[in-house]
């Protein structure tokens, strides 16, 4: 267990030592589009939407936990898409890890890891910003940037799974345009699923974006029944479990001679 340990934090430590080349820009990259989307849906776009208070509370509250849900799922499978995909295919770092000894297990948990670290610095941002502009009125609004990071991680486990049995790197991109944009459309980020056609709603339920988005909603309130957010937590949990469990099964594959 204390080689695996040591294995998966060594992996960790690699993607952080390249992180720190282009930390700068990422980290302003993965907050521009989100903090944009915020002041521009929530404080202007969001009057006309709302006009007539149909939601019960302002656009503002309504869209950022949403937003902050989204935001995180799109940075995570982005980086558990195109950099996955090069460590198979052009770096090959993997194989070089495999050798060090490391197993696709402790690869995966590394990633994960260092996924997590991605991820959490700019939820803390977003959910400050959050409480800056009023879309916070609960002491729960502590466990948002927990709960987007659950969503990321939930959404980058089967990515995994996906980089590791693509050939080419178009079909990342393939993958990305079709997941992420109707999973935001479906998942209840700008408007409530009640206004999707019945036949697209249930779709909405197995999606671990909606999940993460009720969850975010419930934390920023502080309104929401405890066994709907017990139940929003397990789907991510299943997500995250089932992702890693094809993942391991494709890294496993792809790394054995």
């Amino acid at each position: 267990m204390a080689t695996q340990t040591v294995a998966a934090r060594a992996v960790l430590e690699y993607r952080l030592a390249k992180y720190r080349q282009t930390w700068r820009g990422a980290t302003v990259n993965s907050l521009a589009i989100p903090v944009l989307l915020l002041l521009g849906v929530g404080l202007s776009v969001g009057s006309y939407v709302n006009r007539h208070g149909t939601l019960g509370v302002p656009y503002l509250e309504f869209v950022a936990p949403g937003l902050l849900a989204s935001s995180t799922l799109q940075l995570a499978m982005t980086e558990a898409g195109a950099p996955v995909f090069n460590s198979f295919h052009w770096e090959r770092s993997y194989f070089g890890m495999i050798t060090a000894p490391a197993r696709p297990l402790d690869i995966i948990a590394g990633e994960l890891a260092y996924l997590a670290l991605r991820m959490a610095p700019t939820a803390v941002v977003f959910t400050a910003l959050m409480a800056a502009l009023g879309a916070v009125h609960s002491g729960w609004a502590i466990a948002l940037p927990v709960v987007a990071v659950l969503v990321g991680l939930a959404g980058a486990a089967p990515m995994f799974a996906y980089s590791a049995s693509v050939n080419t790197v178009i079909m990342m991109s393939v993958l990305l345009r079709f997941s992420l944009l109707p999973m935001t459309l479906f998942s209840g980020v700008f408007f409530p699923i009640t206004r999707l056609p019945s036949g697209i709603r249930p779709v909405a339920y197995v999606l671990p974006l909606w999940h993460g988005v009720q969850l975010s909603r419930a934390a920023a309130s502080g309104i929401g029944d405890l066994l709907a957010v017990c139940g929003h937590l397990l789907v991510l949990l299943l997500w995250c479990v089932a992702g890693v469990a094809v993942a391991h099964g494709r890294f496993v594959r792809r790394l054995t001679p």
